[in-house]
């Protein structure tokens, strides 16, 4: 990669030529990576005099040029020392909370994802007190503190105050090291601390699901919103996550006479590339095929008003389960077991990566367990 100084002489107004105002420079860097790569460009906030008129004009020129090299001089050496497997002195330098702040940025295209990402920022932010620690100082002790500040804080739940359940703190230290991975793949720090610190033990939780019987409900139960009726009975017929409903188009929908309907998408989550076989009813349920190109829930939007609308379309169909979007992939999952589909199938339906991500749902619906429970005859009562 090479790196260029470069300047900008922006436009002068015919008002402010008139009034004798003399045009400013800016001054930026210029990233090029090679052939057939994209630059990327990087502005100081430097200023230069375009036609400099006196003595401290051209001082102030000379000492902004100056400036100007000495920072393209330390972007220079933090490249090399990258490339050549070093760690950069600058970057470890950088501030954790600021850091983890742009990898939040990053997830800002995945909801659930992205939500979990921010609630970690917001408790690092409250750990640090507002403060900010540099990369290269994050050690053992660090993390242990932040893990046990997870697992002791309480938030506010209406009037009451309660603490994070475990799986919620598994998921947030998760998170940080994450980000201490990447830094270390990045070459930011010298080592990765995290992996001598043990993670938060995960804790077996009920998930949330509707049977096939209630699903038939809330097909046959108006909502207020239908977008959201039809995305959430789409994503229960098909086991997609919100984010992938929400990005499907009608591109991406195809037929087979062989093989029948299947959607060619990248998951969100996971950026896996994946052919979905999908019902004909899932079809049906999309209506007529719009303009090419363009995602069939445009309008679909991801708030707080939405999930009261969904809650509100639930207990109108008289269930009476604590039902989010993400719970119609649930009852995806826990139906198609229910109905001897083997766990491997479901396991690729769902686009798992690892089979035990899976085995989750297979402890909700153990048909096994279910017929053993029946099996034992019926007691004659006095």
């Amino acid at each position: 990669m090479r790196i260029y100084l470069r300047q900008n002489r922006g436009r002068l107004s015919s008002e402010n030529a008139k009034k004798g105002k003399s045009r400013k420079i800016s001054l930026y860097l210029v990233y090029d990576f090679g052939k057939g790569q994209k630059r990327e460009y990087e502005f100081l906030k430097l200023n230069l005099f375009d036609k400099p008129k006196n003595s401290i004009e051209k001082e102030h020129n000379k000492e902004t040029l100056q400036l100007a090299e000495a920072i393209k001089a330390k972007k220079v050496l933090d490249a090399q020392s990258t490339s050549h497997g070093f760690v950069s002195s600058v970057k470890s330098k950088i501030g954790f909370l600021a850091y983890f702040k742009t990898l939040v940025d990053k997830k800002y295209d995945s909801i659930g994802n992205h939500g979990n990402w921010l609630s970690t920022y917001m408790h690092l932010k409250d750990f640090l007190k507002g403060n900010d620690i540099a990369l290269e100082r994050i050690d053992d002790r660090f993390l242990e503190s932040f893990k046990e500040y997870l697992l002791t804080c309480k938030m506010r739940k209406g009037v009451s105050e309660i603490k994070l359940n475990q799986n919620s703190v598994l998921s947030y230290f998760n998170k940080i090291r994450a980000a201490m991975r990447e830094a270390f793949n990045s070459r930011m720090i010298k080592e990765n601390p995290s992996v001598r610190v043990k993670s938060v033990k995960l804790v077996d939780s009920h998930r949330e699901f509707l049977t096939f019987e209630e699903l038939q409900k809330l097909a046959a139960t108006e909502c207020e919103l239908p977008i959201l009726k039809k995305a959430f009975l789409f994503s229960a017929l098909t086991g997609l996550r919100w984010s992938d409903v929400k990005a499907i188009s009608w591109e991406s929908i195809n037929y087979s006479e062989t093989d029948g309907w299947y959607i060619k998408y990248t998951q969100k989550k996971t950026k896996a590339a994946e052919i979905l076989p999908i019902p004909n009813q899932a079809v049906a349920l999309l209506g007529d095929r719009d303009e090419f190109g363009k995602t069939i829930f445009e309008s679909l939007e991801y708030s707080a008003w939405n999930n009261r609308k969904l809650r509100e379309w639930v207990r109108s169909a008289g269930i009476k389960k604590k039902i989010t979007f993400h719970c119609a992939r649930h009852s995806f999952a826990t139906i198609q077991l229910s109905m001897n589909t083997d766990i491997y199938t479901v396991s690729k339906l769902l686009g798992h990566r690892h089979l035990k991500t899976t085995e989750i749902y297979a402890k909700v619906i153990d048909k096994k367990k279910i017929e053993a429970a029946n099996r034992i005859p019926e007691l004659q009562l006095l």
